[in-house]
């Protein structure tokens, strides 16, 4: 569990996000995460970068339920820094980042993927921002990378979610595969990526950044700003007690589903 740094061939680096049961990351696991993406970056002998998770999806967000048990604000400010942090990590990351992605991708995982280079997914893959849901805002700045403007508005404030075909089709997802084929298609454009000069990705990479129309970093903060205010109302809290206790009454349910059968 947490997150683990392979080298399966020479010039790529695999780096896996294991949270089970639905890696919603902790606040330490943010950091982990944005430490092992710088690391692999500044490897002179890394060319590419594929970021996966284990389990049925590539990332469901903060742990809300690490927020709501920790007394203060000191676990809803540690997300937001490990957030800000992972997500530059990716942006920032010298050589290109190829995200590989299963199942539900929503929060803070949109966050990571609209950062990333190159975006792979299995045909189970959904992507999408609950965060009005959860008394959250950000990472509208990353999704508006992924789908063009009104969608993103659309979807920002429906809490909805679009397929990986859907992403697809916007050009924003580079293949869509069968689940069993998610690890071996990333690899496959990792492999294509590491094959060039190491000096010459790296340079490859900055230009791109630098001629970026948006300022990711700075564009997320100012929606982090919301979020701060959002707590201060209360609302934020309203709202996160509410999907925590949903989520226990549903494994309670759940338990209580199994011991019956099992009768």
């Amino acid at each position: 569990m947490g997150v683990s740094t392979t080298s399966p061939e020479e010039g790529v680096t695999v780096i896996t996000v294991d949270f089970p049961p639905v890696n919603a990351l902790p606040v330490q696991g943010w950091y982990d995460l944005a430490a092992a993406v710088r690391a692999a970056g500044s490897d002179p002998g890394v060319r590419c970068v594929v970021l996966a998770a284990a389990g049925r999806g590539f990332n469901a967000g903060a742990d809300i339920k690490e927020m709501q048990r920790t007394e203060g604000h000191a676990a809803l400010i540690g997300t937001n820094r490990g957030c800000y942090e992972a997500f530059a990590a990716v942006y920032e990351c010298e050589v290109p980042v190829v995200a590989a992605v299963q199942g539900f991708c929503v929060g803070g995982g949109i966050g990571l993927v609209g950062n990333a280079d190159s975006v792979v997914a299995s045909d189970d893959a959904t992507f999408g921002l609950p965060e009005l849901d959860r008394g959250a805002l950000g990472a509208a700045t990353h999704l508006a990378r992924l789908v063009p403007q009104h969608l993103m508005r659309t979807l920002y404030y429906t809490s909805r979610t679009v397929t990986a075909e859907e992403l697809h089709r916007h050009g924003s997802v580079w293949r869509v595969v069968p689940r069993e084929r998610l690890h071996a298609a990333a690899m496959e454009l990792a492999r294509e990526v590491a094959a060039k000069d190491g000096l010459l990705i790296r340079f490859a990479k900055a230009s791109i950044n630098g001629i970026d129309p948006v300022d990711v970093r700075r564009s997320y903060r100012f929606e982090q700003g919301f979020t701060f205010e959002a707590n201060l109302s209360g609302v934020s809290d309203h709202y996160r007690e509410a999907f925590v206790s949903s989520k226990s009454s549903k494994s309670s349910e759940s338990s209580k589903s199994s011991e019956g059968e099992a009768r």
